[in-house]
């Protein structure tokens, strides 16, 4: 009778298809990062004059900031988290 060995772990493709998956994210997050500073210098997030939210608006304003920078992130942004994610992928595999 031949018993079954247990798992070593994840096999080769699933580790390599979760490095790169994490490569992405942080990819992501890095042009959602940039994004969300150019979006702030660019003005967003503040009141237009003469509608004051008070500080809560201030307070919450830096959430919108990131959400907006996020989803355009994730939608492709500028083509940096693609340029990045190709290149840390390059170095991890260098």
């Amino acid at each position: 009778m031949i018993t079954a060995l247990p798992s070593a772990g994840p096999t080769a493709p699933d580790a390599t298809r979760d490095r790169e998956a994490r490569l992405r994210e942080a990819a992501i997050q890095l042009e959602a990062g940039f994004l969300k500073q150019m979006l702030s210098e660019a003005g967003l997030g503040r009141a237009p004059a003469g509608l004051d939210g008070g500080a809560g608006e201030d307070q919450f304003s830096s959430f919108l900031l990131d959400a907006q920078a996020r989803r355009m992130a994730e939608a492709g942004g500028i083509g940096l988290a693609e340029s990045l994610f190709e290149a840390l992928k390059a170095r991890d595999h260098g």
